[in-house]
């Protein structure tokens, strides 16, 4: 989907549609195979929160937050249903982040050879949440942070900063989104984007706030922003409510451009229904056939929170409607064909 900035031909082929038709209906990155067959959910049963998937090369590469073992856990896939893991993505952190509290990765893409790895972390020495970035050269890595800092950590009433995601513009501009903590009765939680330089690994402009917490189901935060096109619309959806309980849900919004406005939609969009308990920590992909895909993580009922839940990686289709708004073909739970 979004997640990567095709070599010099893919470029050309998208910025050639860009003068013909405007704004892409859909994300410039190179999309993989469709697959064929049918799948059931979750499409893996071990707990994999905060879910991101990157289509590249004929292949699928899931990362999330750290469980089981690594940092951050990684997968590759080339059909959406057999899942191959491999060792931590993010084998050595930096001096500045705490072990065992890695979360929410996404990775981008930049040219052919090179992945930058957007990851949460604790800050030892304040304490708060902040965002690191790293640096590798496939896309199970071994990445790198290389920086003696974070790549954000918003202080103040802000309170941290968590939960980043790339996104390529349509000028094939690369963004970062991310969710700002805020103070609980003091400062909402916020989503916030940012242009970066076109190597992912710096800023090249402020940072505007695009959604903060205003609706009732949201209780106190909103977070996870992820991007994508649909129906003609620049979307932003985000996750709101307790993920450790059946208030967790999936919302959207639509933005006039990357630095807002954006309307929500009210919410929730997607909300627990029938074993399906919490769904969130939402991404966007797409498959050669065009069709667009939701990743997302959720409980199973009867197993909701730790020790004994897990929030299991699981993948549905997202449509339009008839008014243009994005339709998810699930939760599903049964067998689906692709």
């Amino acid at each position: 989907m979004r997640r990567s900035i095709p070599a010099l031909l893919g470029m050309a082929a998208v910025l050639a549609a860009t003068l013909a038709f405007g704004r892409p209906a859909v994300s410039v990155a190179i999309p993989v195979a469709a697959p064929v067959g049918t799948y059931r959910n979750p499409v893996v049963p071990s707990d994999f929160p905060d879910p991101f998937v990157l289509a590249d090369n004929g292949n699928y590469f899931a990362y999330a937050t750290n469980a089981n073992g690594p940092n951050i856990q990684v997968l590759s896939s080339t059909d959406l249903k057999t899942w191959v893991l491999h060792h931590d993505a993010l084998p050595s952190l930096p001096a500045w982040a705490i072990a065992g509290k890695t979360w929410a990765p996404s990775v981008l893409k930049i040219g052919a050879l090179d992945y930058v790895l957007y990851y949460s972390a604790r800050n030892r020495t304040t304490g708060t949440n902040c965002i690191g970035r790293a640096h590798g050269t496939t896309p199970v890595g071994p990445f790198t942070d290389d920086a003696p800092a974070p790549f954000i950590c918003q202080g103040g009433v802000q309170h941290g900063s968590i939960d980043p995601s790339p996104f390529v513009d349509w000028q094939l501009r690369p963004w970062l989104l991310w969710k700002s903590e805020g103070l609980a009765g003091v400062e909402p939680t916020r989503i916030w984007s940012r242009p970066m330089t076109m190597d992912g690994l710096g800023f090249d402009g402020p940072p505007s706030e695009l959604l903060h917490t205003d609706q009732p189901w949201e209780g106190p935060i909103i977070e996870n922003p992820s991007m994508t096109w649909n129906g003609g619309k620049l979307l932003l959806f985000y996750s709101g409510g307790q993920w450790q309980n059946n208030s967790y849900g999936i919302n959207w919004a639509h933005c006039a451009g990357m630095r807002g406005p954006c309307t929500k939609s009210m919410g929730p969009w997607v909300k627990s229904v029938g074993p399906v308990i919490g769904p969130g920590g939402q991404d966007f992909f797409h498959t050669t056939d065009g069709k667009l895909w939701m990743s997302y993580h959720a409980w199973s009922s009867g197993n909701v929170g730790y020790p004994r839940g897990t929030r299991t990686l699981r993948i549905d289709r997202v449509g339009v409607s008839p008014t243009h708004d994005p339709v998810l073909y699930g939760p599903s739970t049964t067998p689906v064909a692709f």
